[in-house]
């Protein structure tokens, strides 16, 4: 999960209990301090509940990875254009494997339809995204990425909780550490579950009475659709539909806080991508611009804000529901993305900076454009007679004097 997830975001909800975070505070992890991080570290397995047996010889053994720190700042979703992010992962490849995949295992999609209210498609594509359908599980030592991460600054509170997880997970279940490998971030198996999600959503889907994300097809498969349904998602609903917009269209509606009917966003002159006019059911949703006014515009439903639950990003969100659609049958985006440059989060961070001094506040300038910095960037392009599609374009940057 990833998330890549990713993200990860980020990702999932930490399950550690209220004592760990309000009791211990991590140190600055570099390699040289690691280890005093290590022995706070095994303060707290104490505290979970943990054996010292797994504290002597599993938790005193993780070792610093400077690789996933690099990663960790380096996440594609805060920096890669739409076009660079949605090419590389809803492809040809994916669709044609990704069709093969539900055909193979119809029988079980089918019966997880029926339970979970999932259809086959989208577990489809978020397996397709996370590990390329099990061909790609990750090499990191789950267990080392967790450990450098919770002696992270950053967010060390969440992986703190979740390496107290991935600890119990392996001795509850008997997992060897040299076997819980993943991703950087420490996501696991076909369809890279953080472990708090491991410990509360896995299932034994092939009834052998234990429950293995990394080698049970199965297992994996069922853990996301009771993931997906716990998540919120709802039978019988798509995930949302590329659009066409109006030329006279009022971009002030744009934003993740602008969720609208579906008879609004009719009557404001919204189409189905194809022309033909804008099914109406009752039902909200929000219009999202992942390239600004000049790339492909996207209604997003209830079951969108599931798959951001699952990974943070609009762009992750949009990949999995177009992916499905393709693996379902569907066409390829009507609008392509336009090719622009990558946002380097030093540059970003320059326009919150001068967003801020305008006075048009985007909080605290980190240089990740969040829902806080489009709306600010939004406002400002509307009183400079700009597009308020939030999007920070080239001509924007100049327009607030940001250098290349």
């Amino acid at each position: 999960m990833y998330l890549t997830w990713s993200i990860v975001l980020k990702k999932l909800f930490p399950i550690a209990s209220a004592v760990l975070f309000s009791t211990f505070i991590l140190p600055t992890a570099h390699a040289d301090d690691f280890a005093q991080c290590v022995t706070q570290l095994k303060v707290t397995a104490k505290a979970q509940g943990l054996s010292q047996d797994t504290i002597d010889n599993t938790l005193a053994n993780v070792k610093y990875v400077s690789r996933v720190i690099e990663l960790d700042k380096k996440q594609p979703e805060f920096s890669q254009t739409f076009d660079n992010y949605f090419s590389k992962r809803v492809t040809d490849w994916r669709v044609e494997q990704g069709r093969k995949m539900l055909n193979q295992h119809r029988e079980l999609l089918n019966k997880l339809h029926k339970e979970y209210g999932v259809p086959p498609q989208y577990l489809m594509a978020f397996w397709g995204l996370e590990t390329n359908f099990g061909s790609y599980k990750g090499k990191m030592p789950v267990l080392d990425s967790l450990a450098t991460l919770a002696c992270d600054p950053r967010r060390s509170q969440y992986f703190t909780g979740e390496l107290m997880q991935a600890l119990k997970l392996k001795e509850a279940n008997g997992f060897s550490s040299s076997d819980m490998v993943g991703s950087w971030a420490g996501a696991m198996g076909h369809t890279q579950f953080m472990p708090s999600a491991y410990a509360k959503y896995a299932i034994d889907g092939d009834g052998d009475g234990k429950v293995d994300l990394w080698n049970s097809t199965e297992d994996a498969l069922t853990s996301a659709a009771n993931f997906l349904q716990h998540l919120g998602w709802v039978r019988n609903e798509r995930w949302g539909r590329e659009v066409n917009l109006p030329d006279d269209f009022d971009y002030q509606l744009v934003g993740q806080s602008k969720k609208q009917p579906l008879t609004h966003w009719a009557e404001s002159g919204i189409r189905q991508a194809n022309g033909q006019p804008l099914s109406t059911p009752d039902m909200q949703a929000k219009l999202y611009l992942p390239a600004g006014y000049t790339g492909p515009a996207f209604l997003g439903y209830d079951n969108f804000n599931v798959i951001m639950r699952w990974n943070r990003s609009e762009f992750y969100a949009i990949a999995v529901g177009h992916l499905a659609d393709r693996i379902n049958g569907g066409v390829t985006l009507v609008t392509p993305p336009p090719q622009q440059d990558n946002l380097r989060r030093a540059r970003v961070k320059q326009l919150q900076v001068k967003l801020n001094e305008l006075g048009f506040d985007v909080g605290k300038p980190d240089g990740v454009l969040g829902s806080k910095s489009r709306a600010g960037l939004q406002a400002y392009q509307l009183s400079a007679g700009m597009v308020p599609d939030g999007f920070p374009s080239e001509t924007t940057f100049k327009a607030l004097g940001v250098a290349q």
